[in-house]
């Protein structure tokens, strides 16, 4: 089939897919709504732009179809709210816009017509996030560090007068006392508030509380559980109506639908083997919304995401439609539902869906920059591993002008995503596409710990961590390598965060990658415990075991710990800002790679957090890699500069 195109050494392969591009076909989209307006149903939505320091905005569709910036720079919403933030905006039923501004987290007021305003006061070393307008009133989550210690977490009504914006006592606190709440959901008369609690130890994706309360005089006075488990996660209640509730629930271990009435209880709407939910790193995560009839579009997750629309009856029907990884379904208003999710060809997008029709209509995004013959197309792949089956997409070399001379395998990079309950969904996103277009594979791991797969997969790391993930890339790698795909001697492994651990903790301890590239990762398991925010301060807890009793299993579990399995070269890439994973970890890695004299490259980024989001850090961060890659692998890239490796 390639007889006749040129041949090149993999890695060589010339691209049309800069760094640049990949940068500027990266958005985020952060929420999405529909608003009512004067001149018919708008649909807003926020979206980061890279070329702007990654600022997000809010942009929105006119009824006449016309797309404009209604938030203009230099606003930034973003919330630091348990540092992930989430719900850093929310529509009023005027049309009105709020927000929470990045540099000073108060919360502003936008009418489209006029300044923003502020809502909450200046200097109050307060934070909000998860905001949301519901029967007349703006609620939020606030998070206070006004006090030595841990922030304290409650759910507050804001004034949206403004009478709030230079005396703080304006702002009422309706629920307090737990570490951590979510999802407030106000039923539609106002009378009362449904929301998820939980506390240390667990995470939201571990054990949760739904509680319910009636407000009496404009207060909360009395609430009740009414989902609750060790082993059940609730999220995201909804109201039906002023006497029923939706959420979902995994009392079975399965994220399903549910619903909650005062005359019948909790009651699981449609039974299924796969996924409506996933953990709840950012505040404002929805992963269904309700049309006028009751009907639940939603998203159904087992590896690949899909959208299903389920009538409240219980039946079950697939809606199509383009997205496939990290979909979201964030309102819904008669017929029509407002969807945010990845093409397989890793163009993110919101798109509208009918849920009676299955009718899809693209609103802004979900279109690849690039010809689909540039695009990989993803190999599903099962691996029988140490612990059981490994989930895994490879995405081979992709061109369709070059070819590889004969008898020459590709190189690998095996991705290992955060969380460590993230998961991937088969999307080719613009940085496979990087890759790949130049003869580069890549092997998207979903590892034991992934969502996506039911609890069961989740907890297959419960005190493993450091183990199980480290096997089963290891596994998915062997195999990928056993199958003919991957070159054995060149399969690199480059991971992020958590991802970052696993990419340390996989080179200390087998022999089957030549190479590390680490993202802001995770280095000494002991100082993440006693160097981290709160919201993640005792999530080593499930994943290694508690302080101070498994002391020596974090000692043993870090990879610093055992420096002498770090033989092969490391590229480190660091944001300045992270207050997750702090730069101290990947500045001990360098340290005890330069003391072994392993070859490597520490790169560290000003004005960066966890995660890059600048266009000229996800640039420099890309052609880094590539030239890291073809260091150690023996190949020259035509388009990056070289780079040399201390």
């Amino acid at each position: 089939m390639h007889s006749s195109l040129p041949r090149l050494p993999y890695g060589t392969w010339p691209s049309p897919i800069s760094a640049a591009s990949v940068a500027a076909a990266s958005p985020r989209y952060e929420g999405a709504a529909f608003v009512a307006a004067p001149d018919g149903e708008e649909i807003w939505w926020g979206q980061s732009v890279p070329t702007e320091n990654g600022r997000t905005t809010v942009r929105r569709r006119l009824a006449d179809g016309t797309v404009e910036e209604l938030l203009p720079a230099p606003w930034n919403a973003r919330s630091r709210v348990h540092e992930y933030g989430g719900g850093a905006w929310a529509a009023t039923d005027d049309g009105r816009l709020c927000f929470v501004e990045k540099t000073d987290q108060r919360i502003w007021i936008l009418d489209p017509e006029s300044e923003p305003r502020a809502l909450t006061p200046a200097g109050t070393r307060m934070r909000f996030g998860g905001l949301r307008f519901a029967a007349g009133d703006l609620w939020a989550i606030r998070e206070d560090h006004t006090r030595p210690g841990v922030p304290a977490r409650d759910i507050v009504r804001v004034p949206r007068d403004g009478s709030a914006a230079n005396d703080a006592d304006q702002i009422v606190s309706v629920v307090a006392g737990s570490d951590f709440v979510a999802h407030p959901a106000v039923s539609p008369d106002g009378s009362h508030l449904a929301w998820i609690a939980w506390n240390h130890p667990a995470m939201p994706w571990d054990s949760t509380e739904l509680r319910l309360g009636r407000f009496v005089n404009s207060r909360l006075e009395t609430w009740e559980t009414i989902a609750e488990g060790l082993d059940r996660a609730p999220l995201q209640p909804e109201w039906v109506d002023t006497d029923r509730l939706v959420f979902l629930d995994d009392p079975d271990g399965r994220w399903n639908l549910h619903t909650w009435s005062a005359s019948h209880g909790p009651r699981r709407v449609a039974a299924a083997s796969e996924d409506t939910g996933g953990p709840l790193w950012s505040l404002g995560g929805r992963w269904y919304s309700l049309t006028a009839d009751g009907t639940a579009v939603c998203v159904s997750t087992h590896g690949t995401d899909k959208i299903v629309a389920i009538a409240p009856d219980g039946e079950v029907r697939e809606l199509g439609g383009p997205v496939s990884s990290g979909a979201s379904v964030e309102d819904a208003s008669g017929e029509r539902a407002v969807v945010i999710g990845s093409r397989p060809d890793g163009s993110a997008g919101v798109w509208l869906v009918n849920a009676r029709t299955a009718q899809w209509e693209r609103v802004s995004g979900g279109e690849s920059a690039w010809p689909a013959e540039w695009v990989p197309q993803p190999i599903e792949l099962t691996t029988n591993g140490t612990r059981g089956e490994v989930y895994a997409f490879a995405f081979p070399p992709t061109h369709p002008e070059t070819a590889a001379p004969d008898g020459e395998l590709a190189p690998y990079i095996v991705l290992v995503h955060g969380g460590p309950t993230g998961h991937v969904g088969g999307a080719a996103s613009p940085k496979i596409a990087y890759f790949t277009s130049r003869g580069i594979g890549v092997l998207d791991v979903n590892y034991g710990g992934s969502s996506g797969y039911g609890r069961a997969y989740r907890e297959r790391l419960r005190g493993q961590w450091g183990v199980v993930d480290v096997e089963d890339v290891r596994d998915a790698a062997v195999a990928a390598a056993e199958s003919g795909l991957a070159d054995p001697a060149r399969i690199a492994i480059d991971g992020g965060s958590a991802g970052g651990w696993t990419v340390l903790a996989a080179i200390a301890r087998t022999d089957v990658f030549a190479a590390g590239i680490s993202r802001y990762g995770v280095g000494d398991a002991r100082a993440l415990a006693a160097d981290t925010h709160d919201f993640e301060a005792r999530y080593l807890d499930g994943l290694i075991g508690p302080l101070p009793d498994a002391e020596e299993l974090y000692i043993e579990r870090s990879p610093l710990s055992h420096p002498d399995g770090f033989d092969v070269p490391m590229l480190l890439l660091q944001g300045a800002e992270d207050e997750v994973v702090p730069p101290a970890h990947a500045e001990a890695i360098r340290e005890a790679l330069a003391a072994r004299g392993i070859p490597h490259a520490y790169v560290l980024y000003e004005g960066e957090a966890h995660g890059f989001r600048r266009a000229e850090t996800v640039i420099h961060a890309l052609e880094t890699e590539l030239a890291f890659l073809g260091a150690v692998f023996g190949f020259t890239p035509p388009d990056v500069v070289p780079l040399t490796l201390s």
